[in-house]
């Protein structure tokens, strides 16, 4: 019980990670053609038009392996108070949301920009807390 109490600001942002990346990554496996046909038509104007198929299943992997890190850092850091998969875990999440930030800064969607902002800086913050 020790464990939860003692991190329990960091808990809470592992389980704001899982939720937001598990999720987006399955919707992005259950919607795959309609994410995909929503995001050629949001670069077909960029530089990296050519390349959404490849760069979706990027921003997919990298999504997946960052929910599952997490997901195990807290198993982990409730279990043992061990915080190195979470500290991964973390630092994914913080690597998957520039990823998306760079596309919308690209695309000149500055209000979806900003929204990636919100969820970067809770994950951010859950890297410095995780820092050992």
């Amino acid at each position: 019980m020790a464990s939860i109490t003692d991190n329990a600001a960091e808990l809470l942002l592992l389980l704001f990670l899982v939720i937001t990346f598990l999720q987006s990554g399955i919707d992005k496996i259950i919607d795959w053609g309609g994410n995909l046909s929503w995001l050629k038509g949001h670069f077909s104007k960029t530089p990296l038009a050519g390349l959404v198929p490849v760069l979706l299943a990027t921003v997919l992997l990298a999504e997946l392996i960052a929910g599952i890190l997490c997901a195990i850092g807290l198993y982990q850091l409730i279990a043992s108070g061990e915080s190195k998969v979470a500290f991964y875990g973390a630092v994914l999440s913080c690597v998957s949301l520039l990823m998306l930030l760079f596309g919308q800064r690209i695309a000149k969607d500055y209000v979806g920009a900003k929204t990636i902002v919100v969820y970067f800086v809770p994950a951010v913050f859950l890297v410095f807390l995780l820092q050992g």
